[in-house]
């Protein structure tokens, strides 16, 4: 149920020790108020393209607190909702020198939890988890959630959205069943997380989020070919300025600190409005967002966070290429410059999280590797478009086919590693998903810090069987020696390392969880089991797990299998 007041929300989005950012979308201009103990916030809605959206910072918390709260709209108690079973939201303030606790997962399509939904796309993994979290289960809430990407797929729709497209446009004409503006956008968003169950969770759960392709289209930025091609329709423009201002308000925003979005060009444009109307900020978000897409460097979507002892990059591997093939790079010269001066040691545990797998099974990455070179014309222009067909057609733009970047962050990881900037952690851990499947990875060293590759996908998108099959024998097995050998024939230099399979891989819809222990990094996969046909009520139930340990002696891999 959804009251006729408040539309989404709320999400509990940026927390610290003392702030907590809840964000809102409400049905008119409004003003939103938050109220928790001796507290209360207020913030008046600002619109875009007909819809309205709060960001109320709460300020002057107790570190370490936990609080139940309650939102109005104009004065109207509209949530928690009555009736719903769940317990309370929470606004639970970050405690100095807890060891952090996170939840990671990417690529969640929005269909519905009946039968039929899970037989097509699974149980949602997330909803699984919010249904355990509000039983009172020994689960122990995690401080934030992690999305990977594709929170939404913009170009692969449901029979839900579908309607909603039909009801407004000719689907026959371009982009047919795929989202054209922000008035579409803002309903995938909503199908995405008005589920009550997860609505609930993301009301009490602090969450950051970072895109993937899905999210704007499948393969986005693959190449400078791809980028033509789409810059040829009459229809891209409209989707990658929709695409990236609704990520803007609905993702981004809530990703920042208090002093980040002071910072912040857009929402300078909100905070400075005078008056008792609200901004509407339309036309300045669509023009940002196209300058954006045009010009990557004029603003950056990574973001960085340290808790306590340990560091979280969140790095935007989508926007921020280069794709001009003389200079062709996964992060431009800002984003790395910008990564370079992060990767730093002096923390137990650095962690990276971006979308795309860093490191990809061997087999795969060496043919990346060899694809983008023949993409490029190693072996000549008919080779060069075949590579390119391949390279659209199976997704071959992770970081290994973007060479020169891989190395780069793979020197910046392998430094921190071995104390070069500052003391040495005791892992470098990169965090994905994307790739449909789950994994971890370790980089083969035999001394300094651990370097882990933890993947988490999906949390409700499985692949097909025949898909799962593909994927395993391209990742293991022959295809290393195979892959090696076809990149060396296009001159593809080896890898700076090598790095092997620890666990792995697994194909459920999952949402995996972290959390820094005495022991070391321990991580756990968990999903949602349908009992005697209650699709409503899945179970949560652990399908992996594993402690990562630092690392002791070169005949320790100090791994522990929980």
């Amino acid at each position: 149920m959804t009251t006729p007041e408040l539309v989404l929300g709320p999400m509990m989005r940026y927390v610290d020790q003392t702030s907590a950012s809840i964000w809102v979308e409400t049905r008119d201009n409004a003003r939103v108020t938050v109220s928790a103990g001796a507290g209360e916030w207020e913030a008046r809605t600002f619109a875009v393209h007909g819809h309205h959206y709060a960001l109320v910072e709460a300020d002057g918390l107790e570190p370490g607190s936990v609080t139940p709260y309650t939102v109005a709209v104009n004065g109207v108690p509209v949530w928690p909702e009555p009736g719903t079973g769940f317990p309370p939201p929470v606004i639970a303030t970050l405690k100095p020198g807890k060891p952090l606790r996170l939840a990671f997962g990417s690529c969640r399509t929005s269909v519905p939890h009946d039968e039929s939904g899970n037989r097509s796309h699974g149980v949602d993994a997330l909803r699984a988890y919010a249904l355990a979290m509000s039983s009172g289960t020994d689960e122990r809430w995690p401080d934030l959630v992690v999305f990977l990407g594709d929170q939404v797929y913009a170009d692969l729709t449901s029979e839900q959205m579908q309607e909603f497209i039909k009801a407004r446009r000719d689907i026959t004409e371009p982009p047919g069943e795929e989202l054209k503006d922000f008035e579409e956008y803002a309903h995938l968003y909503n199908l995405a997380w008005s589920d009550p169950a997860n609505r609930w969770l993301l009301s009490t759960l602090p969450s950051a989020m970072i895109f993937d392709d899905h999210d704007i289209r499948d393969d986005w930025n693959a190449s400078r070919s791809w980028r033509e091609a789409m810059e040829d329709t009459d229809w891209w423009h409209g989707r990658i300025v929709a695409g990236l201002a609704s990520y803007w308000v609905y993702q981004h925003l809530g990703n920042l600190s208090p002093q980040e979005r002071a910072a912040d060009v857009i929402w300078q444009k909100i905070a400075s409005h005078r008056g008792d109307g609200e901004p509407d900020i339309s036309a300045e978000l669509d023009s940002f967002a196209e300058r954006a897409d045009q010009d990557p460097e004029t603003y950056r979507w990574s973001f960085c966070r340290d808790f306590g002892d340990t560091r979280l990059l969140v790095v935007d591997s989508r926007a921020a290429r280069n794709l001009d093939p003389d200079h062709r790079a996964l992060l431009d010269d800002a984003e790395m410059e910008w990564l370079d001066a992060r990767m730093r040691g002096g923390f137990r545990h650095l962690l990276v999280a971006t979308s795309l797998p860093f490191l990809l099974p061997m087999g795969l990455h060496h043919l990346e590797a060899w694809d983008e070179a023949v993409s490029e014309g190693a072996w000549g222009k008919i080779p060069a478009r075949f590579g390119e067909k391949l390279r659209q057609a199976v997704d071959l733009e992770h970081w290994g086919a973007f060479q020169e970047s891989f190395r780069q962050v793979a020197a910046m990881a392998e430094d921190v590693a071995d104390g070069g900037r500052g003391p040495a952690p005791d892992s470098v851990t990169f965090l994905s998903g994307d790739v449909h499947f789950s994994y971890v990875s370790e980089v083969e060293r035999s001394s300094g810090s651990r370097i882990i590759q933890a993947v988490c996908s999906p949390i409700r998108n499985p692949l097909p069987r025949i898909m799962r099959s593909f994927g395993a024998v391209m990742s293991y097995g022959l295809a290393t020696p195979i892959g090696a050998l076809a990149a060396r024939s296009a001159k593809v230099p080896d890898p700076p390392f090598r790095w092997s399979g620890i666990k792995g891989p697994w194909f459920d819809n999952n949402l995996a969880c972290l959390e820094v222990v005495p022991e070391g990094l321990k991580l756990w996969w968990q999903r949602g089991v349908v009992e005697g046909g209650d699709n409503l009520n899945p179970r949560l139930e652990r399908v992996a797990e594993l402690t990562v340990a630092p690392r002791r002696t070169a005949g320790n891999p100090a791994t522990t299998p929980s």
